[in-house]
């Protein structure tokens, strides 16, 4: 499968997706530390993956996405952000509920 297949299911197979260095439990960058602390504290399951165990990802996922940094917030097949703008739509208030909704829609589609 090619790299931007790749990444397109992924996007499109998962609601809430971040792209980050690390895990959320081990990341290995602050940044990525911050954006999935701010997710975490949204409540809801999300997925992630790993760019520094996928090569390939971490070099098409820029040019995919027209967006140079990492990590990178996916929610429903749709670009949110990286690091400040997820920190800054937390304290704002606005990033709870647009991960609460995909969660939200993803439940109702998994029960279904």
């Amino acid at each position: 499968m090619e790299t931007v297949d790749k990444i397109k299911q992924q996007i499109s197979e998962n609601p809430i997706l971040l792209y980050m260095k690390g895990s959320p439990k081990l990341p290995s960058c602050g940044f990525s530390s911050q954006a999935s602390q701010a997710l975490m504290a949204c409540g809801e399951k999300f997925a992630y993956v790993d760019i520094l165990q996928n090569p390939d990802i971490r070099a098409e996922l820029p040019i995919y996405a027209q967006w140079p940094t990492f990590p990178q917030l996916w929610v429903e097949g749709e670009l949110i952000g990286g690091c400040d703008i997820i920190l800054e739509m937390f304290q704002k208030g606005e990033l709870q509920p647009i991960i609460k909704e995909a969660a939200g829609r993803r439940d109702v589609e998994e029960n279904s």
